[in-house]
């Protein structure tokens, strides 16, 4: 084998290998992008609340959705709230497990428009860890969180007078890989 014909092997084995080492890293690479970014509606997880609120308000909508097949009843106990930006904001969805057996379900979540999705902000959720329904119980889910008051200086965000929190009920097992879920943990 002669020189040049070791150089181009050697390239398209190192191309090959990069793209190998790529593809095990797209996802995470991704859901670091979207976390940071609040791309895709991706939202924010905080540690504690912005030491200032403006008076500019949103109209934060909760929305509730469960898989087909889930057998959970889930719904948002108000459908909506006024928000100052900066304001901690608690709020609740109900969950009843509607099956005769224990149900093991996550919720996945976004936010709407995409673009607000960097702005807010989540210091505790029912959506941070997988949970256990027992058989005909209701169990009432806790969100606290806030609309980051930076958003009233992001003139691509002026137009945004309400955002859409929505989660959707999977069974744990079922989780699609493209569902947004934390990786953090909340304390209850």
């Amino acid at each position: 084998m002669n020189r040049r014909s070791r150089l181009t092997l050697v390239g398209v084995s190192s191309v090959a290998a990069a793209m190998l080492i790529l593809s095990f890293a797209a996802e995470p690479l991704y859901s670091t992008f979207c976390r940071v970014t609040g791309f895709g509606g991706t939202t924010q997880v905080a540690v504690k609340a912005p030491d200032r609120v403006l008076d500019r308000t949103v109209r934060v909508r909760f929305d509730a959705n469960v898989d087909p097949a889930a057998p959970l009843a889930f719904t948002a106990v108000e459908p909506f709230i006024e928000a100052k930006l900066g304001e901690t904001v608690l709020s609740f969805y109900e969950v009843t497990n509607t099956s005769d057996g224990p149900v093991a379900a996550m919720a996945s979540y976004n936010v709407a428009p995409h673009k607000a999705g960097v702005y807010f902000n989540k210091i505790e959720c029912f959506c941070f860890k997988k949970k256990i329904f027992q058989p005909g119980a209701s169990e009432r889910l806790p969100v606290i969180f806030y609309v980051s008051p930076d958003m009233d200086k992001d003139r691509l965000a002026d137009d945004v007078r309400s955002i859409t929190l929505s989660y959707t009920y999977f069974l744990a097992d079922d989780v699609p890989q493209t569902a947004r879920l934390e990786d953090a943990s909340a304390v209850y």
